[in-house]
């Protein structure tokens, strides 16, 4: 299934069910939707698993709504940004730096697999990121962290190329 393209295994998933598509889909997707959500939540990886794991969930379920207007990993990382800002609408506070965030920022990193420089410039760039309002924060990291272009980013949030 490795040569598939990701257009052939949505294809198979939406008219067969072929779970073993999806799955594949997944494998392929599952690090840049995790680490999308790392950044958004500034480091809470309980959260981003919990919040990629409905973004699959609901990619599972609309898989037929895909149309091929764009590749389907925007168009996952849009169902990403949603659930993402759902998520942030249903909670009473807004991911703004406060102390307890900034503790649980630093405590979840594992200082047994990084130096202190690299521990210190991840914690740094998750303060920096927890000043940004989250539409800026999910701008910044889409397109510096994680590489997407200006157009897929403004298919990614639907905002104006411009903003």
């Amino acid at each position: 299934m490795a040569t598939l393209t990701d257009f052939s295994l949505v294809a198979q998933v939406a008219v067969f069910g072929n779970r073993r598509a999806f799955d594949e889909l997944v494998r392929r997707y599952q690090s840049p939707v995790r680490r999308f959500f790392l950044h958004q939540t500034m480091g809470d990886s309980q959260l981003s698993d919990d919040l990629a794991q409905d973004t699959f969930v609901k990619a599972y379920l609309n898989i037929r709504s895909f149309r091929g207007m764009a590749s389907f990993q925007t168009w996952l990382m849009r169902i990403a940004y949603n659930v993402f800002y759902d998520h942030v609408r249903t909670q009473s506070s807004k991911f703004t730096v406060q102390s307890s965030e900034s503790d649980k920022a630093q405590s979840n990193y594992e200082p047994r697999t990084m130096n202190d420089e690299q521990c210190t410039m991840k914690y740094d760039i998750h303060t920096a990121l927890g000043l940004l309002k989250p539409e800026e924060r999910t701008c910044i990291t889409l397109q510096l962290i994680d590489g997407y272009d200006i157009a897929a980013i403004a298919k990614i949030t639907q905002m104006k190329e411009g903003t």
